[in-house]
């Protein structure tokens, strides 16, 4: 192969191997040497030794004497043996140029620029012994122990939400199916059109059926042979149709109204003639009102519920001592039981309005019933729920048409609070049906007229 020409001065501009050839890239061309580098002149003050680049070698001696081998500058080296060849570094095409790799150097604090040292490399990773791969369990990580993920706060409360309807749907379910119910509440002829809000019609019935002798002693009951029914309260509780405030209405006993199909008579008569069918046809067409729901509750009903959620606290203003029902209290907010309660608003020749102050007691102790059964301390105490949900279903007697998400509407309406009133009266009179109480009809039908 043609070598390149020298240039006149005799400077050698190409880089060659031991035996003095040029070499070449993977091109074809002559690779050029360093420009500082001469191969025919010694830089001044090297003692005759040519200059390196940066990073090239010395020349490699001989393994034996240090002597140059034939093809070295040096000259030839002895018989028998073969010189070591020189270490040139690896020759680099001029293009494309490739920039060295960085490395990372920490300055010296005595020399910030030449003396710098590179920064040691972190310990690698030792490798993992050897042995059988660790168990994988599915879904987790390759390497990484499973971890037993907590469950969360939301999930919890989720589950128990669920729980608490499931229970709650089927209590109401049960409860639903268990009512006792009546047709109570018929069309007629004339019958006031739909009102405002929803009215409930509520009874309690002195009807001792039903009733052992054990349970008669206990409630003061008396006779248990005497037959027939009446009723010693009757409540009227308008529900307003946006969310009011319920207003309660007791309408005395006494009360001398006309009775459809049997003329001027008490208004407790109308449930003993005809049932709750015509005790709703007399307070209608008497009061202007649509009654829409029903409920009664027995004679030994009140004891049962009472009993159910441990008892109500009852106020009386004075003593009250009256052996007919049972009843000896003080003065003064008191837990009564059953039966204590029950004679509390049975008792009416106490005192001196009679049957006025009894459907005040009436009205205080269904008001203390109903905040008794919805506080937080019943409902959650299984030894009381329970119980309060099968003394309703024993007690409670409903319209056919009522159910009991009827009856938890009017307990929600109710425990917010209510205005309690009593029919307006203007005074007593002593007629053909007894000792009867006179309605003030104007005030009366200033009432229900707010109430429609």
């Amino acid at each position: 192969m043609d070598q390149p020409p020298r240039p006149d001065d005799g400077a050698d501009l190409y880089a060659r191997d031991h035996r003095g050839r040029v070499l070449r890239d993977r091109f074809g061309k002559p690779v050029m040497r360093r420009p500082d580098v001469r191969a025919d002149e010694p830089a001044a003050g090297s003692g005759g030794q040519q200059p390196r680049g940066r990073h090239e070698r010395p020349p490699a001696q001989s393994s034996a004497t240090g002597a140059a081998g034939p093809g070295d500058p040096r000259g030839p080296g002895p018989e028998g043996v073969r010189p070591e060849p020189p270490r040139y570094r690896r020759a680099q095409a001029p293009y494309p140029p490739q920039a060295a790799p960085r490395q990372a150097y920490r300055p010296d604090h005595m020399s910030p620029v030449e003396n710098r040292r590179p920064v040691e490399a972190p310990p690698r990773r030792q490798d993992r012994p050897s042995g059988p791969p660790p168990v994988q369990w599915p879904g987790s990580a390759p390497g990484r122990k499973r971890r037993r993920r907590r469950p969360r706060l939301r999930r919890i409360l989720g589950v128990i939400l669920a729980v608490v309807v499931v229970l709650g749907v089927g209590t109401a379910w049960w409860v639903d199916s268990h009512l006792n119910r009546i047709e109570a509440l018929t069309s007629y002829d004339g019958r006031p059109g739909n009102t405002s809000g929803t009215n409930w019609l509520l009874v309690g019935s002195d009807s001792r059926a039903g009733l052992s002798e054990e349970d008669g002693e206990r409630y003061a009951a008396g006779d248990l042979s005497e037959g027939g029914q009446r009723t010693d309260t009757i409540i009227v509780v308008h529900v307003p149709a946006l969310g009011g405030r319920p207003t309660m209405v007791s309408i005395p006993r006494d009360s001398y109204v006309e009775v459809p199909g049997y003329g001027m008579d008490k208004i407790n008569a109308a449930f003993s003639y005809g049932g709750p069918q015509l005790l709703q046809q007399t307070i209608e067409q008497n009061t202007g009102m649509r009654i829409d729901h029903y409920m009664e509750i027995g004679f030994g009903g009140f004891a049962g519920i009472v009993d159910a959620v441990g008892g109500v606290t009852l106020c009386p203003k004075e003593p009250i001592s009256d052996p007919m029902a049972g009843l000896d209290v003080q003065a003064g907010c008191q837990k009564m039981d059953g039966p204590t309660a029950l004679g509390y608003v049975r008792t009416r020749y106490t005192s001196d309005n009679g049957d006025l102050d009894r459907v005040e007691r009436q009205r205080e102790f269904l008001s203390a019933v109903i905040r008794q059964a919805g506080s937080f301390s019943t409902i959650i105490n299984p030894f009381r729920s329970l119980p309060l949900v099968n003394s309703l279903t024993d007690a409670v007697t409903v319209d056919t048409r009522d159910h009991v998400w009827h009856l938890a509407s009017l307990g929600l309406g109710l425990l917010r609070g209510s205005d309690q009133q009593t029919v307006p009266v203007s005074g007593f009179a002593d007629t053909d049906a007894g000792s009867v109480v006179l309605w003030d009809d104007g005030a009366a039908e200033d009432l229900f007229r707010k109430m429609r």
